[in-house]
């Protein structure tokens, strides 16, 4: 059985997440769906990353098998017919069928878009989280470099969450501005439950003043999610890339 690993792009407002869920229309879902007319029965696919419900992705990796060979630009063209437009595979290859988007990836990294005016552009209120008033931005990027390294982010994790060990090495965290827009990006080598969107709350606190940047440190020796700032919201996060080793799936 060829197994394919597919790249795509998708727009995740109106959607409950990557995961099928028992209510509600996921990603997962959609491609599974829309794979189950290539007439081979149901056909199961893997993702890289568990994105929440209303988070978006510029380049989410999957892996399915089929029971015959389709040639890649086939499959990206007859996926595309079927599903929504806020879905769009951009891209298909053939893989062994070891692989696996997951437990393959070396590291991923997560965008989160703020917009910091007074005035939230209506073009924007679906990928930003709106963020009035001034904020003090060196203070912020020194936040966000204080929790790269190898550290345990338990306290940067909802509630819910079932895993081995809260431990993450993050590879690189910094913040940029361009004008309004300010753009935070995390590469590590996982992550947690709504850890982008909790580094993100936190930071906001360090930028309006109520916080100094080395709060960063003592949340995570805390271990606890009532130390940390509030969970940004869904909208502005975005799963933008996710690194294999000798190769990067990356947004186009």
């Amino acid at each position: 059985m060829p197994s394919y690993k597919i790249t795509l792009a998708y727009d995740g407002t109106d959607y409950v997440g990557w995961q099928r869920q028992a209510a509600g229309t996921s990603i997962q879902g959609l491609l599974e769906d829309t794979l189950r007319e290539f007439g081979d029965g149901e056909i199961p696919v893997s993702g890289a990353g568990r994105t929440d419900a209303g988070v978006h992705a510029l380049a989410q990796v999957a892996s399915f098998s089929l029971v015959r060979a389709v040639p890649s630009d086939a499959i990206v063209r007859a996926l595309n017919a079927k599903l929504p437009e806020a879905v769009r595979v951009t891209s298909a290859c053939e893989v062994p069928a070891s692989f696996h988007p997951r437990f393959d990836a070396r590291a991923k990294t997560y965008r989160y878009r703020i917009w910091n005016g007074d005035v939230m552009p209506p073009f924007e209120r679906r990928y930003a989280w709106h963020v009035a008033g001034a904020l003090d931005l060196d203070a912020m990027r020194r936040a966000a470099t204080l929790i790269e390294g190898a550290h345990d982010f338990a306290a940067f994790q909802s509630a819910g969450s079932d895993v081995a060990t809260t431990t993450r090495t993050v590879f690189a965290s910094a913040l940029a501005a361009d004008g309004s827009l300010l753009l935070y990006e995390a590469t590590a080598d996982g992550f947690l439950r709504h850890m982008v969107r909790a580094i993100v709350g936190s930071l906001v606190e360090v930028g309006r003043g109520r916080k100094d940047p080395e709060w960063m440190v003592r949340i995570m020796a805390s271990r606890h999610r009532s130390a940390a700032g509030r969970t940004a919201p869904a909208c502005g996060l975005f799963l933008l890339r996710v690194d294999y080793a000798g190769a990067r799936q990356a947004a186009p």
